[in-house]
């Protein structure tokens, strides 16, 4: 099997409260063209689940209240996984083209987590206007932007 090699190629950093994008100066060109656009996806590392438990746990107690009591990894966002990658579809509040920084309304990652690709988000490829869930969480928003409001306390066991 070919061997796999990946860069990071920035961080999470909280500045005034703010969870941020500090890309690595070697990288900052790469932003180039990403003005007008706004959402992207942002690729990271669940750095914190990195450990060979973690990477070896498949099958997971449900976190969702409604959902099955059993559930493989891969029918979950949990950070224990094969491989600790993460995706989060961002509102890009402002980018500071100069210095590399990317200011995000929200995303789940801690602070310092790697971030290995940012893609714009495009409807034509990543939206899906007939989504098809389980019922256990037909209920949920439909879209990114109702999810702020949303009650998702009712929805995990933690």
């Amino acid at each position: 099997m070919k061997q796999l090699y990946m860069n990071a190629i920035g961080k999470i950093a909280v500045r005034d409260d703010e969870k941020v994008i500090e890309l690595k100066e070697e990288y900052i060109s790469a932003l180039t063209g990403l003005d007008g656009f706004g959402y992207i996806q942002v690729i990271w590392w669940f750095d914190g689940c990195d450990n060979a438990e973690s990477r070896h746990k498949l099958i997971e107690k449900s976190p969702y209240k409604k959902g099955p009591e059993i559930l493989g990894t891969f029918a979950t966002r949990s950070p224990e996984r094969p491989n600790p990658i993460a995706l989060t579809t961002a509102y890009v509040k402002h980018i500071d083209f100069e210095n590399g920084v990317i200011r995000l309304a929200y995303i789940d990652a801690d602070e310092g987590s790697p971030i290995l690709d940012i893609k714009p988000y495009t409807p034509s490829l990543d939206r899906v206007e007939n989504i098809i869930v389980p019922n256990w969480c037909a209920n949920w928003p439909k879209c990114n932007e109702e999810s702020g409001e949303f009650d998702w306390s009712s929805e995990f066991n933690f």
